[in-house]
């Protein structure tokens, strides 16, 4: 993760990636923006998800998905989109759900100094399991709601981390 300063000139960018951009990584961007709106911190952040695949461009989220986060009063208002080759140097921090979507992104990163900007979101999980955020797609309801609380548990984490960089922030 960068270690820049984020003031509201500056805002800290972060993408979440998984295979689709239908179910975990809209999840996660929907869970993040949540936390920062209850936190006040709307203009310290822009917050992004993309697939690694363009399986389901231009598409909602899962509606199992919705339906889990709406359960806990959290929106995922995302349409799915392809990661491009423009957004690895525009975000300061680009985040997989699984190590087959992080070896794609790595594979599209021609600059290796920008390595450290990628990684796995279970690498802030306090419950890191086997560092990865399952694929619900194919199951049922229990998959879509075991994915939201490591989402969520993973997002509070990056958010609790990154809120002690705002320089012009009273926490």
């Amino acid at each position: 993760m960068t270690h820049k300063r984020i003031t509201k000139e500056n805002p800290y960018k972060i993408c979440f990636v998984c295979l689709g951009n239908i179910c975990r990584s809209p999840t996660a961007e929907g869970v993040f923006q949540h936390l920062v709106n209850e936190r006040g911190l709307q203009a310290y952040f822009e917050v992004d998800s993309a697939g690694t695949s363009s399986y389901h461009i231009g598409e909602p989220a899962n509606s199992k998905s919705r339906l889990t986060a709406e359960k806990y009063g959290v929106s995922l208002l995302s349409t799915a989109r392809q990661l491009k080759a423009f957004d690895l140097g525009y975000y300061d921090l680009i985040l997989a759900m699984d190590r087959e979507n992080l070896a794609n992104i790595r594979e599209m990163t021609p600059d290796q100094g920008r390595m450290a900007q990628i990684g796995l979101l279970r690498d802030f999980d306090p419950e890191p399991g086997d560092g990865e955020v399952p694929d619900p797609y194919f199951g049922g309801m229990q998959g879509f709601e075991h994915v939201f609380q490591i989402v969520k548990r993973s997002c509070e984490a990056i958010l609790d981390e990154l809120e002690t960089r705002i320089a012009d922030h009273a926490s």
